[in-house]
């Protein structure tokens, strides 16, 4: 509430950056936009996002000068600034004030793509990505899912006190169902663990010594096996699987592993090759280019991107050429056992659970 003498505005800032500049076309000085600026930059932080100002003030023959100000983020989180009689300026912090809806969604895959089906069903055009890498070792969503397919899809949004969005959705359950099979996954981070996983409903990981495809949204253009190579035309054996993508499209390590090899080898064009902790080695060809950092001796994780689709070196169109070796011997990537993931015990099996149950009671009340 503005002084009986004074005034009071609102402004919305599209960041923390704009508000000096938006504070000194008020006809604020500049030290005290400056002050006003660094002080709610260090209790709101920097990261993008639209900010809400109301600010009370008086005009005097000096200029504007500022009875209190209040700057606060969709989410709740906010500073109040109160000018002091000696000219400093008090602050009261308030804290987010956000609550967690859970939504469940349905719905059936069309003849179109695995995107639009997700996105008719009612699945966040921002999680769909993440919905697919779910079933990254137990579905091929290029070749193994077909229209009448159904899926299912539970994401918890944040709402602050005014039922707002606030912040991305996040996925905690995708549920797909073909003619073949059906899984049923659950996300949870285990006591301890930096980052959270995939886990069926015996709270069996998802994880695989290797993933299915190392690339997203993929066609194999070329099998494993004896082929015409199509350049040096006659019979040659193909020690690996093609997967056509357009140029730039996300390439990841399958596994974790360390960088054996990183750059530019003859036919091969850019070229990586890793040796994973199991001892089997897999094999890169053909990118656009190899990302940053990614040198021999670099540590890797399973699905991190190590670089893109191209069509370097001995290659007639952008494709990734992916080998996998056990024992020093070419094997087809797409027939071999990676195995299966850990199982949640004790503790952590209790909490995963928890989690896994109340998660099943929101969507036996949205059937």
């Amino acid at each position: 509430m503005a002084a009986p003498d004074g005034k009071s505005s609102t402004i919305v800032v599209p960041g923390i950056v704009d508000l000096a500049p938006n504070l000194l076309a008020a006809g604020f000085a500049r030290a005290d936009a400056d002050a006003v600026a660094r002080r709610t930059a260090a209790a709101l932080g920097v990261k993008s996002g639209e900010i809400r100002v109301s600010f009370d003030y008086r005009t005097t023959p000096d200029g504007l000068h500022l009875e209190q100000l209040t700057a606060t983020r969709s989410d709740g989180t906010g500073i109040t600034l109160t000018a002091r009689s000696d000219g400093s300026l008090a602050e009261t912090r308030q804290v987010a004030q956000l609550s967690r809806k859970l939504r469940i969604v349905r719905g059936e895959l069309d003849a179109q793509s695995f995107y639009s089906s997700a996105v008719a069903a009612g699945v966040s055009d921002a999680i769909v990505s993440d919905f697919a890498n779910a079933f990254q070792f137990d579905f091929d969503l290029q070749r193994e899912v077909a229209p009448g397919d159904i899926i299912e899809a539970g994401f918890e949004q944040g709402y602050n006190s005014a039922g707002e969005e606030v912040g991305a959705p996040v996925l905690v359950y995708a549920s797909l169902s073909t003619a073949a099979k059906s899984r049923a996954l659950y996300r949870f981070r285990a006591p301890g663990e930096a980052q959270a996983e995939w886990f069926d409903s015996n709270g069996r990981s998802t994880r695989r010594a290797l993933m299915r495809t190392p690339v997203e949204a993929a066609r194999i253009s070329s099998g494993f096996g004896m082929r015409d190579h199509p350049i040096l035309g006659y019979a040659k054996m193909h020690r690996g699987t093609d997967f056509a993508a357009p140029t730039g499209t996300p390439i990841y390590a399958s596994g974790d592993a360390t960088v054996v090899f990183a750059g530019p080898k003859g036919a091969n064009g850019n070229f990586v090759k890793l040796h994973h902790d199991n001892g089997w080695e897999t094999l890169y060809l053909h990118m656009n280019r190899i990302l940053a950092g990614v040198a021999p001796g670099m540590r890797v994780v399973q699905g991190q991107q190590i670089g893109e689709v191209g069509t370097t070196g001995r290659s007639t169109g952008p494709h990734l050429h992916y080998e996998v070796h056990i024992d020093g011997q070419p094997v087809n990537p797409l027939s071999i056992d990676t195995g299966t993931g850990r199982t949640l015990s004790g503790k952590a099996l209790a909490a995963f659970r928890s989690v896994r149950n109340a998660i099943d009671t929101q969507r036996a009340a949205a059937e």
